[in-house]
């Protein structure tokens, strides 16, 4: 079901009016219900994947917790890992992988021909294959206690709000929420109503709008002239930030509605100054899952420099794997992890350069040309992330600044229709997440008059509904 559906418009104030009437002990079967109704909403069959996956997970936490042979308990981790990864791996990766073992083969003069069968992932299908593999790693680290409640565990799962897109949560996060008693509080409640508003305006008025254009160009980039080209890749970088950032937002909202608290998953990632900073900035639930789980087991940076580099460059080119199988997406993991390794190896060049300049640490030039420039090298990384093929990354990127005289009419078009509303919508979205820096705004809100607070409320929900793409197109993490 999405977010951005008439079906959910009614779905979410049923559940959530039946959460508050239901006495304590049913809602964890209301909120187990609704989730699997919320998922079965894509694909109805695909419930029973997800089923398998829980169970065995459930089960293996239970041995974990019971056992004390360490070799017993590595033995079913690794089970219980491998199980999970592995319906990932058929669903996700299969193709790739045969794929590429064709082409491989085919090098050689054998001729190999694969599978006839069609697969289709089930959506959301990494995201909570990485929330059932945190909580078995944590009960395996005797950090988190094993879930024996079936119920409450599948729930964990299952939770809709989050469950196809994030955040991805750990288990000592949220598990125990399941358990506390949620009452009807007002101020609680237009609180994450509020939260769910914004980023509707992120979906419908920002991404979908700008979608509209990058979907045009980059469908057929040899027809554009590199200016169309440049716009299409700076709005594709508001597009998928405010697509993603965006479910985040109606995520944490809805939860918010209900009583629970899911972490946060953005933080104006574009105002970064670095790469570093930018990778503690975006989809913080993945990043930190990646360096609890993989960076770390790898050594981290408790080993030499030269390895610690190297660290750096797996974990990140195993995100880019994650994020999809396709070359183009291992491609920008690994030039994600260059950008990083090359910051760590210049950043004493870089001190010293500001140092002969004179410019401190917060001073607004230096903060200008370190954002500007950071915002650049993420632009070209999104190039290789979006583009359908690495031949058309190529192409991208080496037609940026040439012919910029011929394109394609139609798009020019397109462009000056489109262009007022969507630059209109990033600059109202910077202009929002620049001043939340300094103050709340919401909370400046709620300080006026009701009449003024009301009529901001309306103002706000009509301009989503003039201004929003009302397609109800899925949101891009769903392919994830």
């Amino acid at each position: 079901m999405l977010f951005n559906s008439l079906e959910f418009a009614v779905f979410f104030p049923v559940v959530a009016a039946l959460y508050f009437v239901l006495p304590q002990r049913h809602r964890v079967a209301l909120l187990l219900v609704s989730s699997c109704i919320f998922y079965m909403a894509f694909i109805p069959a695909y419930i029973l994947i997800l089923g398998v996956t829980i169970a065995i997970d459930y089960c293996a936490g239970i041995w974990l917790e019971r056992t004390e042979e360490d070799r017993l308990r590595r033995l079913v981790l690794i089970t219980s890992i491998g199980a999970t990864c592995a319906v990932l791996f058929v669903f996700k990766y299969f193709y790739f992988v045969v794929n590429n073992a064709i082409w491989l083969t085919g090098i050689f003069g054998w001729r190999l021909t694969g599978p006839s069968i069609n697969i289709i992932l089930p959506i959301g299908l990494s995201f909570h294959t990485f929330q059932s593999l945190s909580y078995v790693i944590e009960v395996y680290r005797r950090r988190q206690k094993a879930e024996h409640n079936f119920l409450v565990y599948a729930t964990y799962v299952m939770f809709f709000p989050q469950l196809v897109a994030g955040p991805i949560e750990r288990p000592q996060n949220l598990l125990h929420q399941f358990y506390e008693r949620h009452e009807f509080d007002y101020l609680r409640i237009t609180s994450g109503l509020k939260r769910m508003a914004w980023g509707f305006f992120k979906k419908l008025v920002v991404a979908d709008r700008l979608a509209l254009y990058v979907n045009d160009v980059y469908a057929n980039p040899q027809a554009h002239n590199g200016l169309q080209l440049s716009i299409a890749t700076v709005f594709f970088a508001y597009q998928i930030y405010c697509d993603f950032s965006g479910y985040s937002d109606i995520a944490i909202g809805s939860a918010r509605v209900l009583g629970f608290r899911l972490m946060e998953n953005f933080r104006s990632p574009y105002h970064s100054g670095s790469v570093a900073e930018f990778w503690q900035r975006w989809h913080i639930s993945l990043s930190t899952w990646f360096r609890d789980y993989i960076y770390i087991p790898l050594g981290g940076n408790r080993t030499t420099h030269r390895r610690w580099l190297a660290n750096l460059l797996i974990t990140f080119t195993i995100s880019g794997l994650w994020h999809g199988a396709n070359w183009t997406y291992v491609i920008w993991g690994f030039v994600n992890g260059v950008y990083l390794i090359c910051g760590i190896e210049l950043r004493q060049i870089r001190e010293r350069l500001w140092a002969v300049l004179g410019l401190s640490h917060n001073h607004i030039l230096r903060v200008g040309v370190s954002t500007v420039t950071l915002f650049l090298l993420t632009c070209a990384a999104w190039v290789v992330f979006r583009a359908r093929s690495a031949g058309d990354a190529a192409y991208i990127l080496s037609h940026f600044w040439r012919a910029w005289d011929s394109g394609s009419i139609a798009t020019e078009q397109f462009l000056l229709r489109q262009m007022p509303v969507a630059v209109l919508s990033i600059v109202a979205l910077e202009a929002v997440e620049l001043l939340h820096h300094h103050v709340s705004l919401t909370g400046l809100l709620s300080q006026q008059p009701m009449v003024l607070r009301w009529s901001a409320y309306t103002a706000f929900i009509v301009g989503v509904v003039l201004f929003g793409v009302h397609q109800q197109s899925q949101f891009i993490y769903f392919q994830f």
